[in-house]
């Protein structure tokens, strides 16, 4: 039993589950701002634009009494599709994706600009003795034991 608490312990602390936690706990939030954005900044001018309409409010009623209101039909049970909501999840979804598109080409970008900076010519030079490979700041060769001047 204390062999599967420690193992637990060894998986609880590992940085990759801690990093998992702190992003979903900041999607979450981002999450929040998103939606409020686009329920409560971005569709409020199309809808007034497209003539005052709160988008929210817009749906199809399924049943056959005829209400003046998204609200009064809920009130009343009465079966809707509320593609008003549904649009305005739809921006936000789209709006998410293109800030981590943004992100990613970013974290891209910069693995990009690690990678080049570590090129192995950068990194090893050829042994003048054997011509076998050897970091940049190495004063002996390890394969054929060669005394050389270091490069640094």
């Amino acid at each position: 039993m204390i062999g599967i608490l420690k193992e637990f312990r060894e998986f609880a602390v590992k940085g990759s589950l801690i990093e998992f936690a702190v992003g979903i706990s900041i999607g979450a939030a981002f999450n929040s701002v998103v939606s409020s954005l686009v329920k409560d900044v971005i569709m409020p001018p199309i809808g007034w634009l497209i003539g005052r309409t709160d988008f929210a409010s817009l749906y199809v009623n399924l049943g056959f009494q005829k209400y003046n209101s998204l609200q009064a039909a809920q009130a009343a049970g009465a079966p809707t599709v509320n593609y008003g909501s549904f649009l305005n999840e739809l921006v936000a979804l789209l709006l998410v994706v293109w800030v981590i598109f943004f992100i990613v080409k970013f974290i891209n970008r910069l693995r990009r600009e690690k990678e080049k900076g570590d090129t192995p010519d950068s990194i090893t030079r050829p042994c003048p003795y054997c011509t076998n490979e050897i970091a940049q700041k190495a004063t002996r060769c390890p394969y054929c034991t060669a005394e050389i001047e270091a490069n640094l």
